[in-house]
């Protein structure tokens, strides 16, 4: 675990922490899909790290806490920058031996690109236990839509921050 207040991502987790919108924006990606746990990670290629998380299922994960980029599917959706959805990975041939899923015990899983600036800034993603008991896919217009008010967000606040520099000189 990485104390944040110490990482060089205490920039962009402090950001969103003054982001009152993002909370809610974590509700509604719990509500609707049904997941247990969403966060948004800032996603390099060499890290993984929680700016934001929402944790209904005591999955154990908190803000500013990183995992092993390579352990994760977001380290994936970082190299093709596309979404990944999966509904019930022990069912699917693609996912039930991929080591994700087995490691950190998920079922259902759905992960999007948070771009700004053009740029893979990380990703929204939501986890459960449980297979899904919808098909995330139909959700994924919803979810992306999140993920892009995030980034606007995310702009919103490095052009406030620009503009305080530049009146307090």
């Amino acid at each position: 675990m990485t104390d944040w207040t110490r990482s060089p991502f205490e920039p962009d987790i402090a950001r969103l922490r003054r982001v009152p919108e993002v909370e809610a924006m974590l509700r509604e990606v719990c509500d609707i899909t049904g997941l247990g746990f969403a966060a948004i990670a800032r996603v390099t290629d060499t890290h993984w790290v929680a700016c934001q998380v929402l944790d209904r299922i005591d999955f154990g994960l908190k803000a500013g806490e990183e995992l092993d980029l390579k352990t994760t599917i977001c380290d994936e959706i970082r190299q093709c920058g596309w979404h990944v959805i999966i509904d019930h990975a022990s069912d699917h041939p693609d996912w039930r031996t991929h080591h994700t899923p087995a490691m950190y015990g998920f079922e259902s899983y759905i992960s999007v690109p948070i771009r700004r600036d053009g740029e893979m800034f990380g990703t929204l993603c939501a986890i459960d236990p449980a297979p899904s008991r919808q098909p995330l896919a139909l959700l994924y217009p919803r979810i992306q839509a999140i993920a892009d008010q995030i980034a606007e967000q995310l702009e919103l606040a490095d052009d406030q921050s620009r503009d305080r520099q530049v009146s307090t000189r």
